[in-house]
């Protein structure tokens, strides 16, 4: 299975190169179910290598000046701060055993794995469904609408905290919608967010966890192998159009989180 591990984490970063986002919501499966990881540690470890893939696939759009880095401020602050918290505090206060329905007891593995699925079945959607062309003003007075882009980045802090992916799927969006930003800005700001918070989420997190860091370094280069090879592949095939498939396998994988967690727990 670890072959396969390997395999699947060259593709995370395949799909972050290609279509901009997407592909860190198969990191914590691919730990998990693939590595036999514990969930709870591979949220952690999530965080790390989407943190370190998404840095370096910066670097492309920081040469072509397609980082808006006002808006990575704007946005960021209030995404790191609730990343950091929830990693350094809320995490660690989920009991072991959640809550009881009958005999099936919820743990917090189980808890973190089904918020998990909800969030992949959320991005699915926003994959699925067709974009409504998004008119942006690249040459007016960028605008911030403050509360809205406070509450957005607040809230993605969180779900990156608890779950650890990046949520590039939420970001991206509201990019373009908050901060009026043309679609290839968005994916390169976007992809700075996610590795700053990502990053001070995984070394603000609060629990003492033994980390492996040979594998973490070998599974996030993996990541980057692909997500070089996503970016070659964008300039010959349009990653607009995979979206939807990709979209589709993301939803079917949720599903099956779902159904694993909740009629065939460990």
């Amino acid at each position: 299975m670890e072959y396969i591990g390997y395999f699947a984490s060259i593709l995370i970063g395949v799909a972050l190169g290609l279509i901009g986002g997407g592909g860190s919501i198969l990191t914590v499966p691919v730990l998990v179910y693939l590595f036999a990881i514990e969930p709870v540690v591979a949220t952690s470890y999530s965080l790390f290598i989407v943190g370190l893939t998404s840095g370096i696939g910066s670097v492309g759009y920081f040469k072509k000046g397609l980082v808006n880095i006002k808006t990575a401020i704007v946005f960021g602050i209030p995404s790191i701060i609730a990343v950091f918290t929830t990693r350094a505090l809320i995490v660690p206060a989920i009991p072991k055993e959640v809550f009881t329905i009958g005999e099936f007891v919820v743990t917090k593995s189980i808890l973190m794995m089904l918020l998990f699925a909800v969030l992949m079945i959320a991005a699915s959607y926003s994959m699925i469904k067709k974009d409504k062309k998004t008119a942006s003003n690249e040459n007016g007075e960028q605008k911030f609408n403050y509360p809205l882009i406070l509450i957005e980045g607040a809230v993605v802090g969180i779900l990156t905290g608890l779950v650890g992916a990046g949520g590039g799927f939420l970001i991206i969006p509201a990019l373009v919608i908050l901060s009026k930003l043309p679609m290839k800005e968005a994916v390169g700001t976007s992809l700075v967010i996610i590795a700053a918070k990502s990053l001070i989420g995984f070394f603000g997190e609060g629990e003492a966890t033994a980390i492996n860091w040979q594998f973490l370094f070998t599974i996030s280069a993996f990541a980057i192998v692909g997500i070089f090879i996503g970016t070659a592949l964008s300039k010959k095939i349009d990653g607009e159009k995979l979206k939807p498939a990709f979209g589709w396998f993301v939803l079917v994988m949720g599903i099956y989180i779902i159904t694993k967690e909740l009629f065939f727990p460990k």
